[in-house]
């Protein structure tokens, strides 16, 4: 079966290795154009790509086991569950059940939108570049690397939850970031991939910020976070 032919049957499943596209919920691709968004990562083989991975080989020269314990952990753990340990333990999803639904929308709308910059920039992940190195997982597709799925997905659940819970704000985009620089630690991303991450999902959460049918689930969320006294 020639690619071409592969290619066409995969659509709708998988893209030519790139993960199917997760359904939006309140965006639309138009919405997050990459190429407008985000700048295109160095080129293979240039001297910024290759401190990239330099920085990964330093990573795992240092990294404890119990700092890939965590990194793993993380890897793991792709849901608002990740914040319950800034925010307090009040943040318990399956007792939030609108606060857990404006999450999962948050979710399918930052995965569609990272899976639309992947395909679009196709960047080697990179134990591709480096099979030396020992990440969590390699089972990803290998040219799906930029930006991060996760750091998209910390940042977008992150400044929605930071909007919702004030109090709590520093201490939330704290932990996205940790979130992300985990995905380094863990071998699974380089120091670009994760930026653009952020950028990527903070852009989505502003979007749905601004978006008349999320705000109904936001303005839930809201008033049962204030019910269940989870900010204080």
């Amino acid at each position: 079966m020639t690619r071409t032919l592969a290619c066409l049957l995969c659509v709708g499943i998988i893209t030519c290795g790139i993960p199917a596209f997760a359904n939006p919920v309140f965006l639309s691709p138009s919405d997050y154009n990459p190429n407008q968004l985000l700048p295109s990562p160095p080129p293979e083989g240039s001297p910024a790509a290759a401190f990239e991975i330099t920085e990964l080989e330093l990573i795992q020269e240092k990294r404890t086991s119990a700092d890939f314990a965590r990194a793993d952990s993380d890897f793991k753990t792709r849901n608002g569950s990740i914040f319950a340990g800034v925010i307090g333990p009040k943040f318990v999803l399956s007792d939030l059940p609108a606060t857990s639904k404006m999450l999962d929308d948050v979710r399918s709308d930052e995965d569609a939108a990272a899976n639309v910059a992947k395909d679009f920039f196709r960047r080697k992940r990179p134990w591709i570049v480096d099979p030396a190195l020992k990440s969590c997982s390699k089972l990803d597709a290998p040219d799906s690397s930029y930006p991060s799925g996760h750091s998209t997905m910390g940042y977008a659940m992150a400044v929605v939850l930071a909007s919702l819970i004030p109090a709590k704000a520093s201490a939330i985009m704290a932990r996205a970031s940790e979130y992300a620089e985990n995905r380094l630690v863990c071998g699974m991303h380089r120091r670009r991939d994760i930026q653009a991450g952020q950028v990527l999902g903070t852009v989505i959460a502003d979007l749905l910020l601004h978006n008349a049918s999320f705000k109904i689930e936001y303005e839930a969320a809201d008033k049962e976070l204030q019910a269940k006294h989870v900010a204080e």
